[in-house]
């Protein structure tokens, strides 16, 4: 791109749709691993056309190296295990202990893109980085549990975050010869079989749900993954993987927001003085990131 600001807004909005996942999770009355599948299964069916009306990304899919058609591959499985992971997580510990451990994922992300991908940055970015992890612990930090099952719930939620990382660092390799639709739907595609296929090993039905949960799987497509999440697959042309985790804790502001308006859930003091310091951390964090590039 030509602008240099032109990606980071492109990122605000893809992190405001990402942040509508959270209120199609609570409305969807499916088990998670269900949800997660149709999840990933709809977007996948929702790119199909614009595979097939571009002929170039017709050719790409069509002229796969192995290579490339396994790190795809490799992206749906890490993303379909972080879904697994992270949502069993919440049998154990808190929504705000998991939600807190699962966006410490910037600090993986940095410490990839540090040893895989050679990036550096300021010290000022990497204060904003803790600033903005710091704010993401202000606001679960009342909710945080001290008990056997609690950590194990801990440690799979960490487990998830450094697992999502990793899929943005597969995201960034492969972004670099082959374009986000052919991607996202070799990827999609693939975690949704690895979903459909625990789903089966779990027993649990693929039908049979609501008009209202069926509306909440196909808003968690559209709007959540196609608006949000393929539109971070887009930008791994322009942005690093790091920039991108960073700014994913933004969701957890976004939630915090729609959540007031849709579902009437209040804000806290204590989540508004998070939302606060999250938004000033990642502030910091990007502008650096900006210049950076």
């Amino acid at each position: 791109m030509k602008s240099k600001s032109l990606p980071f807004i492109i990122l605000f909005f893809a992190v405001f749709f990402l942040s509508t996942s959270a209120i199609f999770v609570r409305i969807a009355g499916a088990p998670a691993s269900i949800t997660a599948f149709y999840r990933l299964l709809f977007t996948t069916l929702a790119l199909v056309p614009v595979l097939i009306l571009k002929e170039e990304n017709r050719k790409e899919l069509g002229n796969l190296n192995f290579k490339q058609l396994g790190m795809g591959i490799l992206s749906g499985f890490l993303l379909s295990v972080h879904y697994v992971l992270w949502f069993e997580s919440l049998n154990y510990t808190s929504v705000a202990s998991s939600t807190v451990i699962v966006c410490l994922q910037p600090l993986f992300a940095l410490i990839g893109g540090y040893f895989i991908f050679k990036e550096k940055y300021s010290k000022l970015a990497l204060s904003g980085c803790l600033i903005a992890i710091f704010g993401s612990v202000v606001i679960g930090w009342g909710d945080l549990q001290i008990s056997n099952e609690a950590l194990l719930g801990d440690i799979m939620a960490l487990v998830a975050a450094a697992i999502i990382a990793g899929y943005f660092m597969v995201g960034q390799h492969i972004r670099k010869t082959l374009s986000a639709v052919p991607y996202s739907i070799v990827s999609f595609g693939s975690g949704s079989i690895f979903l459909a296929i625990y789903s089966l090993l779990l027993d649990q039905s693929f039908v049979g749900y609501s008009m209202k949960t069926w509306g909440a799987f196909l808003g968690l497509a559209v709007v959540a993954t196609i608006l949000g999440q393929f539109i971070f697959t887009w930008l791994l042309r322009w942005l690093s993987a790091s920039v991108i985790s960073m700014s994913i804790l933004g969701e957890a502001v976004g939630t915090c927001i729609l959540s007031y308006f849709i579902l009437s859930e209040k804000i806290s003091l204590q989540q508004g003085i998070g939302i606060i310091i999250i938004l000033f951390g990642l502030g910091i964090f990007l502008s650096q990131s900006n210049k950076k590039k």
